[in-house]
């Protein structure tokens, strides 16, 4: 029997591990992978604290190290399938047939990508279809890629991308771009970079591996085709809460509501932290407070009972 249990090795799971291993509770971190979105698409962070400057994979390297050197117990390459609520405890599989229990649990489990859920994307996946720049970048050395969602995320990947691929076209959808007006300006002075605005995906296309996409202008509804190598797709996120369904509150977009204060959920003893929740601001900084916050929470919570 575990104190606590989190969910999730991202910002928030990682920081909550480190509390909750300063206040002495015996802690078990289950994860897929450390780092989430920000080990696969922050490619430049110049808004956390300590560093004027570093990537989000060498910063969750430093995150992880942090942990490692705590007393608590890690669970890597697993992934939480089921959680039941047990008299005053909680009952956790995994998809390795592991079953666990803790008297407390914190859900840290990020967002997945958002899927286009266009004919071809599916088949393509791993062939083309990428939904990491920084992943799989370098596999498209000298050849010519699109980008589809013209947010932050997608211009941040362009401005991984510009060192390593021939051309680059962002598209987006509405008729504004969505990007922060200072990652606009970087890839502006980006030759290389080509931005369609107005661009309804509706097909990638190819034999064996991606060889094009069509896409319709919303404007003059005219179906146009661009000869590519591959797709990566940046249109945004959905928390990953699959597995946690009757003991939380949804909103419309399925983030898990919580009582800010604490981070608990409707049901005690169970709190969600970081993207996954409701908070508006979805921001690293605001992830790793989340966590340290939900940890506390947790010690005040087991405490009491």
């Amino acid at each position: 029997m575990y104190d606590l249990i989190i969910i999730g090795g991202g910002p928030a799971g990682i920081t909550a591990g480190i509390y909750a291993a300063r206040q002495k509770l015996n802690t078990l971190l289950i994860t897929k992978s450390f780092g989430g979105q920000i080990a696969k698409k922050a490619v430049g962070i110049e808004n956390y604290p300590g560093f004027k400057e570093i990537s989000g994979l060498e910063l969750i390297e430093k995150f992880e190290e942090h942990l490692r050197k705590q007393d608590i117990d890690i669970k890597t390459m697993t992934e939480v399938t089921k959680v039941k609520k047990k008299d005053s405890s909680f009952l956790v599989w995994t998809n390795n047939k592991g079953k666990f229990e803790s008297k407390a649990i914190i859900i840290a489990t990020g967002t997945d990508p958002r899927l286009l859920k266009v004919p071809g994307e599916k088949k393509f996946i791993g062939k083309g279809v990428s939904y990491c720049a920084v992943c799989d970048g370098p596999l498209f050395a000298d050849k010519e890629v699109a980008i589809i969602g013209g947010g932050n995320s997608g211009f941040e990947s362009a401005l991984f991308l510009k060192d390593w691929v021939k051309k680059i076209y962002i598209l987006e959808y509405d008729s504004e771009i969505k990007a922060d007006k200072e990652n606009q300006g970087l890839v502006e002075r980006i030759e290389k970079v080509e931005i369609i605005t107005n661009a309804q995906l509706k097909e990638i296309k190819g034999s064996k591996f991606v060889e094009s996409i069509t896409y319709q202008d919303r404007i003059s509804k005219k179906e146009k085709t661009l000869s590519i190598d591959g797709v990566f797709v940046e249109t945004g996120s959905q928390p990953a809460t699959s597995f946690i369904n009757h003991l939380v509150d949804f909103n419309k977009k399925r983030e898990i509501k919580v009582v800010f204060e604490t981070y608990q959920t409707k049901t005690p003893g169970l709190f969600a932290v970081g993207d996954v929740n409701v908070g508006k601001f979805k921001q690293i900084v605001i992830s790793c407070g989340e966590g340290a916050k939900a940890a506390l929470a947790v010690f005040d919570y087991l405490t009491k009972q």
